[in-house]
């Protein structure tokens, strides 16, 4: 007897649906098995996990009755024993693996014969036990990132957020499943299944695993990505509703990638596994968030002498991007780093030769700690890399700086409130007041780290051109109102920033484009 209900309740696993014992670690749970027990019989328990358990990788326990828990190890206590049945209290070690462990007992009588089976039980991370890696002393955020079910997504532009809700059905029925076949798919558990198993007692392992196994570059995982606007041979991304149905597609169909998916698509689903294996996890929106993509810091946007952007360079400049905070301890870069870890599973940039990115110490980009691992320069760009606006000129190959803007990137991040579905804005968490002397010295600082402030740098403009001014400024504004396929009224609204008279050709183009800025058509 598993005790399902009386143990899902104490362990927060009775959302969960499933015949099967759940239970998170560093904490005891009671099983009741037939049989006798004579107080002279030292029965032993065997708890293993994965294709080949060991001692030695920490993914085999063997542990005997003890008058008390043990808060380091395996261990069970006698809690009553009849004359026909035995209960007792077992406890998992609060650093223990996360997975699907098999429970065995083996008593002296049955003197030299193999472990009797009790069964299987799956072990989760414990955001409520003060132990473990993602503690989380907050139990209303424990309530919020660990078991609610939706959300609020954050989207549109720095001038108009939408937003629209999520069901991230991280308790339905085979999402539990399904999340441990996906660490069982992964490069890392192909390469080498028993170190990978012994690592998943790591919260900054297993985030970085599935930031790469959500995507399906690399190693066939749960969701592909497409921005072009055609998805006939799949489903649109904006017209998914909830990260089940891609989960449940992906496995009835062999494991083969779900078509198709963007940004928020990719952090939903991350979200879903990460707070299903119980770890505190929340989706963030950073509108006008840069890719740069030659890890400079910098955004270089060219145009040619009539206006037209041209397709020169990878950087780009998207509305917004979606990505996800995980809440876990960084024993590896110390204690000043824990707690909110930016993780992001949208293929953008390989990191280790994959696509995956994270966890980022959320502290560490604030303070332009870009050598810290992971990802830290590209996280720290996303937020705050400088825009570099050229003319180039195709015949001749020269550019010039049109004008730049440092505080254009990284603009009113945002995620849903605890408990209410109100919007949060975080952007302070990330850097400094945008503009302020702190904030520059943080971004010289980063600049510095990476070797980019010495040596010399062929995309940076001169310093004349920094300083340079722009004498003339301008703005669209939209006359009457904007309707989906109607044809839309622009006015020019030009400010002369000096004082003499200036007589003045303007050539002027209007593009659609991609939430991700990427021209489609001309207006």
């Amino acid at each position: 007897n598993w005790h399902l209900k009386e143990n899902a309740r104490d362990h927060h696993t009775s959302k969960m649906s499933s015949e099967e014992l759940i239970v998170r670690r560093g904490q005891p749970f009671t099983v009741t098995f037939n049989g006798t027990l004579q107080p002279e019989q030292n029965i032993t328990f065997i708890a293993e996990t994965g294709p080949k358990p060991s001692a030695l990788a920490k993914t085999q326990a063997t542990f005997g009755i003890s008058s008390t828990a043990s808060k380091e190890s395996w261990s069970a206590v006698l809690q009553s024993a009849s004359s026909s049945s035995v209960s007792v209290s077992i406890s998992s070690p609060p650093k223990a693996a996360i997975g699907r462990y098999r429970l065995s007992v083996q008593s002296p009588a049955s003197g030299s014969s193999s472990p009797a089976s009790l069964g299987t039980f799956v072990l989760l991370f414990n955001p409520w036990s003060s132990g473990d890696d993602v503690f989380m002393p907050n139990k209303a955020e424990c309530e919020e990132y660990v078991l609610e079910e939706f959300g609020i997504i954050f989207a549109g532009n720095k001038n108009h957020i939408s937003r629209f809700g999520w069901n991230f059905g991280q308790f339905q029925g085979d999402i539990l499943n399904i999340c441990l076949s996906i660490l069982d798919r992964s490069l890392y558990h192909r390469q080498d299944p028993a170190t990978d198993v012994s690592r998943r007692n790591d919260p900054k392992y297993l985030g970085r695993v599935l930031s790469a196994m959500v995507n399906a570059n690399d190693d066939q995982g749960v969701v592909l990505g497409k921005w072009s606007g055609k998805y006939e041979d799949g489903k649109d991304p904006s017209s998914w509703t909830g990260s089940g149905e891609i989960l449940q597609n992906w496995k009835k169909s062999g494991y083969k990638p779900v078509r198709y998916g963007q940004c928020w698509v990719f952090a939903a689903v991350l979200t879903t596994v990460l707070r299903c294996l119980g770890i505190p996890t929340r989706m963030v929106t950073n509108f006008s968030s840069a890719h740069d993509a030659d890890a400079n810091l910098r955004v270089d946007e060219f145009y040619d002498a009539d206006g037209n952007h041209l397709e020169r360079g990878a950087d780009s400049v998207w509305n917004f991007h979606v990505w996800n905070e995980s809440w876990f301890t960084r024993s590896d870069l110390g204690p000043s780093y824990s707690g909110w870890q930016v993780l992001d599973a949208t293929p953008q940039e390989e990191s280790g030769g994959i696509y995956q990115c994270g966890p980022t110490s959320r502290k560490a980009v604030k303070e332009g700690e870009v050598d810290l691992e992971y990802d830290c320069p590209f996280v720290f760009a996303e937020v705050n890399a400088d825009c570099m606006y050229w003319n180039y000129d195709p015949k001749t190959g020269k550019k010039t700086l049109i004008f730049n803007k440092s505080t254009e990137i990284g603009q009113l991040i945002s995620t849903k409130a605890v408990g209410r579905d109100d919007r949060v804005d975080i952007t302070n968490d990330y850097k400094y007041e945008e503009g302020s002397k702190k904030e520059r010295e943080i971004f010289k600082k980063a600049r510095k780290k990476m070797g980019l402030e010495d040596k010399f740098d062929p995309t940076a403009p001169t310093q004349q051109e920094v300083d340079q001014k722009p004498d003339i400024s301008g703005k669209f504004k939209v006359a009457g109102p904007l309707q989906v396929g109607q044809d839309l009224s622009l006015v020019l609204v030009l400010a002369n920033l000096q004082s003499d008279a200036k007589t003045v050709h303007a050539k002027m183009t209007a593009w659609s484009t991609l939430y991700t800025r990427r021209p489609v058509g001309e207006v």
